[in-house]
């Protein structure tokens, strides 16, 4: 299975996260999957997201689409996003 790992720094966590629960169907039509919003204990506005990848090539497209560039500023993402596609190895 591959997978789609993000982390970024937002603003105001519960800002962010309902401009995220906003951007569902865009997330579902790029092919991502069932995914997880995870936070860091040190600084609950360090974001970290995992979703299953069904679609490699619309995955990419999505990433580096205006659409999502505007979600996030609109969201509150306020640094560069990490992001890796990694699949499982066992």
């Amino acid at each position: 299975m591959k997978s789609l790992i993000i982390r970024h720094k937002v603003k105001d966590f519960s800002s962010w996260k309902k401009g995220y629960d906003d951007h569902a169907g865009a997330r579902a039509a790029a092919g991502l999957g069932k995914g997880r919003v995870t936070r860091s204990v040190e600084d609950p506005n360090e974001v970290i997201l995992i979703f299953e990848v069904g679609d490699m090539a619309k995955a990419k497209a999505f990433g580096a689409s205006d659409d999502l560039k505007a979600a996030m500023r609109t969201a509150g993402v306020i640094d560069k996003p990490d992001s890796y596609f990694v699949e499982d190895a066992n």
